[in-house]
């Protein structure tokens, strides 16, 4: 051996130390010594340093390693990170299931305990006792026989317990009951409070509904006492004529025509309902009544000038100078002065008639019509819709007339009556 050290080795050291040198060696070889050449790009410099075998090597191992860390953290990231995951997902079902079993076992022991000590009670009262009716006897070992069935059933639930892996407790589902009623419980506090509410609003929209029947109550009341008072100077009138309030508000209503409007259609309340609707509904169906009236019905004077010179009724013909019925009232006025429409309608006739001369006829709906008589001229023509205010003809002395007047009648179903309540103010 020592022969062939120095034979070959200058020196122990040199022996010792060869196997370092000829892994240098294959070292340098792979990386041999590298110039690098640098050149600044603001002034043009040029420097030229030397990248030796060591550092190039040591570049090499730093490079090799990071990337055998990196693809060892990915391989562990991707395969072992949810493996990971899974087992304490596991550990954890793991945990819960045995937290419950220890639940389920606690409340098993208590309940046994409690068997234990009944069954004992039990015992007791039947070996103490002397003498017990059969009735009692038979109570106590119903009870005792149940208790033991009690027991009997812990013992085998205690046992699927340990022995079962699949074993599910039965608090779960005692748990899920619970949690449906507080679920429900909740739900129906939720109910309670809008229950509450409505009870409330209800409270609220019922004052606000009576303070609006009160004000529309008071307002249709008012509005009725008016009209009333409008048509009251008519009201003997249309009681000759075999009328009533009543059915004229029933005709009114059913009436249309372009200036009246349409037919009107009552508020239909329900007969279970406060009789409170109903009662408003029949005033304000009332009240539209007797305000279509007070626009049907000619009420007022055809000229400005109300002097009458011939009332309705019996006089003396100023022609025959006999007794003699006169169908109208006779107005005062000059040739030319202007007639009007009373009421909005429609002009049936205009023109000469025999006896009345050149007259104008307007129907008004409800079977009355009025009559202007012994025109000078008329304004309008047959089949024309007038307003009130219209002005339908000039006054004059044509047909049989003594001087220049206007012959106004009001007639029901072709009737002359009197008109004079109809003119009045």
């Amino acid at each position: 051996m020592i022969n062939f050290i120095t034979r070959y080795f200058s020196s122990l050291w040199e022996f010792i130390t060869a196997p370092f040198r000829l892994f240098w060696r294959g070292i340098e070889r792979l990386f041999p010594p590298r110039d690098c050449t640098i050149m600044d790009t603001h002034d043009g410099t040029v420097s030229t340093y030397q990248q030796s075998s060591f550092w190039r090597f040591t570049k090499f191992c730093l490079i090799t390693t990071m990337t055998i860390w990196a693809a060892w953290s990915t391989y562990v990231y991707i395969y072992h990170r949810p493996l990971l995951q899974k087992r304490t997902q596991q550990l954890e079902q793991m945990r819960n299931q045995h937290n419950r079993q220890t639940a389920d076992l606690k409340a098993y022991l208590k309940k046994y305990n409690d068997l234990a000590r009944d069954l004992n009670i039990t015992d007791d009262k039947i070996l103490k006792r002397g003498k017990i009716s059969d009735l009692e006897k038979e109570t106590l070992l119903n009870n005792r026989s149940k208790i033991i069935g009690e027991l009997d059933f812990l013992q085998t639930r205690i046992v699927e317990m340990m022995t079962d892996e699949n074993y599910t407790h039965e608090f779960d589902k005692l748990s899920e009951i619970v949690l449906d009623f507080e679920l429900v419980r909740s739900e129906n506090d939720t109910l309670k409070q809008q229950h509450q509410q409505l009870l409330e609003s209800a409270v609220e929209i019922s004052n606000a509904d009576n303070q609006i029947i009160n004000a529309v109550s008071k307002l249709t009341n008012e509005n009725i006492e008016e009209l009333h008072a409008q048509l009251k100077k008519i009201s003997s009138s249309i009681a000759k004529l075999g009328l009533n309030e009543a059915q004229l508000i029933a005709q009114a209503n059913n009436y249309s025509n372009k200036y009246i409007g349409g037919v009107y259609v009552p508020v239909k309340i329900s007969k279970n309902a406060d009789s409170k609707y109903q009662k408003i509904a029949q005033d304000i169906e009332k009240w539209h009544g007797l305000k279509r009236l007070t626009k049907i019905l000619p009420l007022g004077a055809p000229v400005e000038q109300k002097t009458i010179t011939s009332p309705f009724g019996s006089r003396q013909d100023p022609f025959t100078k006999t007794k003699k019925q006169h169908k109208g009232i006779d107005f005062a006025g000059k040739i030319g002065t202007e007639l009007y429409a009373v009421a909005p309608g429609r002009v049936i006739s205009a023109g000469d008639r025999v006896g009345y001369g050149t007259t104008v006829e307007i129907d008004h709906g409800l079977g009355f019509t009025t009559l202007y008589a012994h025109l000078s001229k008329t304004m309008v023509s047959r089949g024309d819709w007038v307003r009130p205010g219209t002005v339908v003809g000039l006054g004059g002395s044509s047909g049989r007339s003594t001087g220049p007047h206007l012959h106004y009648e009001i007639r029901y179903k072709g009737t002359p009556f009197n008109p004079t309540n109809f003119v009045k103010d």
